[in-house]
């Protein structure tokens, strides 16, 4: 902010003679002064803290520590471990700055969620961390717009869970013989939650076995998933109409706070 200096106006006064009368000298010096002293004192104030709702202003996605390089970003987070649910928003980047594309009630594991790196299979929790989403599938057709690889769910279409089988995680037509039935999920079986859904690569590039397997965003069930994050089928039409695969789109999963924030990943 400038500040204006006024200086005493000739206001045309004039002497009893007649002759105009001289101005009074400003009062320089003790401006000057009030100048400095105004100047240091602004120095001197403390810089403004920044307030939890100024915080909050800042998009998700620019608080963490990493999100997968890409322009495209999906947001999983829940109040702490123990909730089985909480929100999904998607995040688009343009010039360098996110914006959010639109959210969603979510739904998590019953077991509620847990690190992914030291997760177990069979524990119904939803495993935390930064994911990249290989490929769609489901049972209804792809939503108008569908850019990512997109599988349609026959009756033999399976995903191998058994730990002893060499397909471990992986989509499989038919089932491999040494691919258990009973350890494994024919994804016709579940035509609601698999109405439409994203494989979340969650031990899907160099497989863990016993880590867990069958990690989907899909649409919701009755009830909290076995691990997988769900939304409404709404939400995950408009998911799969926006997700690119050129922008190179991820999942982070986690919570609000602690050692699973998701701003850690």
């Amino acid at each position: 902010m400038t500040h204006r200096t006024t200086h005493p106006a000739t206001d045309g006064t004039t002497t009893a003679a007649g002759s105009p009368a001289r101005a009074r000298p400003a009062a320089r010096p003790a401006a000057l002064l009030s100048a400095v002293a105004a100047v240091l004192f602004a120095l001197a104030a403390p810089a403004p803290v920044a307030t939890a709702s100024s915080v909050h202003r800042i998009p998700l996605p620019a608080l963490m520590a990493d999100t997968g390089g890409g322009d495209q970003l999906i947001t999983a987070r829940a109040p702490t471990t123990r909730a089985t649910t909480g929100t999904v928003r998607w995040w688009q980047r343009h010039n360098g700055r996110w914006r959010q594309a639109g959210s969603a009630p979510a739904r998590f594991g019953a077991g509620g969620l847990t690190e992914g790196s030291t997760r177990v299979q069979g524990t119904s929790t939803t495993p935390t961390g930064l994911y990249d989403l290989p490929f769609a599938f489901g049972t209804a057709p792809p939503p108008s717009g569908t850019a990512s690889p997109y599988r349609r769910v026959g009756a033999d279409s399976w995903w191998c869970e058994d730990n002893a089988s060499a397909s471990y995680n992986r989509w499989v037509a038919p089932l491999p013989p040494d691919c258990a039935a009973g350890e494994s999920e024919r994804l016709a079986d579940y035509p609601t939650q698999y109405a439409r859904a994203l494989v979340i690569g969650f031990n899907y590039h160099r497989p863990v076995h016993g880590r867990g397997a069958g990690i989907f965003l899909h649409v919701n069930g009755k009830g909290a998933t076995a691990g997988c994050v769900s939304v409404p089928a709404g939400a995950m039409a408009r998911i799969l109409a926006w997700v690119r695969p050129s922008a190179h789109p991820h999942i982070a999963i986690g919570t609000a706070y602690g050692p699973t924030a998701l701003i850690r990943y």
